[in-house]
């Protein structure tokens, strides 16, 4: 596995619901994943925000690759892809 690459945010959030200590933020990376299936506008910037929030005590090489890649995609413009444009 690579652990350089960025990580797109489902598979992030996915990450984190498998392999992160803290229940708590894999009970949240588990509701940031249902509520993106409703494609409402806004919702997977959003759950980006809630899930980076859950993992902050996360550490190692896997929760670097996790926060990097979620925080990329915010700095990128993640209001742009989660609209729908």
């Amino acid at each position: 596995m690579d652990r350089e690459r960025s990580l797109g945010v489902i598979e992030a959030f996915v990450a984190v619901r498998d392999q992160c200590p803290s229940g708590r933020a894999r009970a949240v990376a588990e509701g940031a994943l249902e509520a993106v299936k409703d494609r409402r506008p806004g919702v997977l910037r959003e759950q980006v925000y809630f899930v980076l929030s859950a993992i902050g005590g996360w550490r190692g090489e896997r929760a670097g690759q996790v926060h990097a890649s979620l925080k990329a995609f915010l700095d990128q413009g993640g209001a742009r892809e989660d609209s729908g444009d």
